[in-house]
């Protein structure tokens, strides 16, 4: 797990978000493993763009999880219009049965910020979602 600190000239931070997000009308978009493949590559790129570290990512059939060691100067909402954007873009032109959707994902997301304490618990939670029946 990515307990260091992040330093910059300015700034020494460990900040950690926990975000959950659906595609819209809670469609089960990662039923389908290609799509669900692809959508954690883009993430992966789309963070290592915004210097964004992945602590955990997992998706369930109709929502994501990802777990997030991010830079002071990025807003949660900064954060969340990036991956959305992009990744609605990009999985509704690479493929056709999501391409009718005007946008894939809904407007709304949770968001909780996690303290050292219970970063770990996030993780394992994230991690396990796959397991849960």
């Amino acid at each position: 797990m990515n307990n260091e600190y992040r330093r910059t000239q300015t700034t020494v931070s460990l900040i950690h978000y926990h975000f959950v997000f659906c595609p819209r009308y809670r469609r089960k978009i990662f039923l389908n493993s290609q799509v669900e493949q692809r959508f954690k590559e883009l993430v992966i790129q789309i963070c290592t763009n915004i210097n964004v570290a992945i602590l955990a990512m997992e998706t369930d059939k109709d929502h994501a999880h990802l777990f997030l060691n991010v830079p002071p100067q990025l807003s949660p909402a900064d954060i969340m219009a990036k991956i959305k954007g992009l990744t609605s873009k990009q999985l509704r032109e690479e493929f056709t049965h999501l391409s009718r959707m005007p946008s894939l994902w809904t407007r709304s997301y949770f968001v909780s910020t996690a303290g050292n304490v219970s970063s770990e618990t996030i993780k394992r939670y994230v991690e396990e979602q796959k397991t849960r029946g």
